[in-house]
């Protein structure tokens, strides 16, 4: 068998050892979730949300996909988004991207990549709705740096116009939507400044 594989089986096996010896009571705490956030990240494997914000094993409600996009059609997103918000009442949502996202690149050059390119589209729509803006830049690493911050204000507007969030809103709930880019390069997260806390100008 793969020793990658193996190595996977034995960590989990040291991991569990430590948090008991660290908290006997560890794994007891974690029969019931409450995370009071829910985070919809990029699936990309070097933004690992409970690493890069510090936070412990029943935190942070996660959905993650190419590119951390909330689409009107997705069930997958709409399901986990109805279940944070309604049954686990989290208080926080978060998209946070990250610079160097591989849908962001893949999504502005003109190649074919299969079936993701249908995903892709909506990015697509994202750089078309801000083509004066982007198309202004020069530098194109600091295009696709914009196209990454862009694309989370627009992923962050959708949140906002769900009817899962709109209905919370109506019925007094205390929810904020955030939205952040994660710098693989220096592991700092950028607040993009478009919190918003309830449906006054939504």
């Amino acid at each position: 068998m793969d020793t990658f594989y193996r190595t996977l089986l034995d960590n989990n096996k040291k991991w569990a050892a430590k948090k008991l010896d660290e908290n006997p009571d560890f794994f007891e705490n974690q029969t019931e979730q409450h995370p009071p956030l829910l985070w919809i990240g990029c699936a990309d494997s070097r933004v690992p949300p409970n690493e890069i914000t510090g936070t412990q094993p029943g935190e942070v409600f996660v959905h993650r996909n190419i590119a951390n996009m909330v689409v009107h059609t997705d069930l997958n997103m709409l399901s986990v988004l109805d279940y944070a918000v309604n049954v686990l009442k989290v208080r926080h949502i978060i998209v946070c991207g990250h610079y160097g996202c591989g849908g962001i690149l893949a999504a502005m050059d003109q190649k074919q990549h299969g079936l993701v390119d249908n995903w892709l589209r909506h990015i697509k729509d994202v750089y078309r709705y801000n083509q004066k803006e982007l198309d202004s830049i020069s530098n194109e690493k600091e295009k696709i740096k914009r196209l990454t911050e862009l694309n989370v204000i627009v992923q962050v507007s959708n949140l906002l116009n769900s009817s899962i969030t709109q209905n919370a809103w109506a019925n007094g709930q205390k929810l904020a939507v955030h939205g952040w880019v994660y710098d693989i390069s220096n592991g700092l997260i950028v607040d993009l400044d478009v919190s918003v806390t309830d449906n006054s100008g939504v």
